[in-house]
């Protein structure tokens, strides 16, 4: 899955998330990509956290480009 497609997942399932919690608010969008960039920053806190560098190297990069793809949604 390219970082794109990540991140259009990643926003996809937040979206639907918040929609059905905070239909009446007009901001749902903005809450959704919130809840993706929360959850890959997770992400890349936890992969910094790795052990082993050569993994941390590529996993690393790959979710810092998904972060930077949810930001442009």
């Amino acid at each position: 899955m390219t970082p794109q497609e990540k991140a259009k997942e990643l926003f996809d399932k937040c979206e639907l998330s918040c929609a059905g919690i905070l239909c009446f608010d007009d901001d749902w969008e903005a809450l959704a990509k919130l809840c993706a960039l929360i959850a890959v920053d997770e992400i890349i806190r936890e992969l910094t956290e790795e052990i082993s560098p050569s993994v941390h190297g590529f996993r690393h990069q790959y979710w810092i480009e998904v972060e930077q793809e949810i930001e442009k949604l």
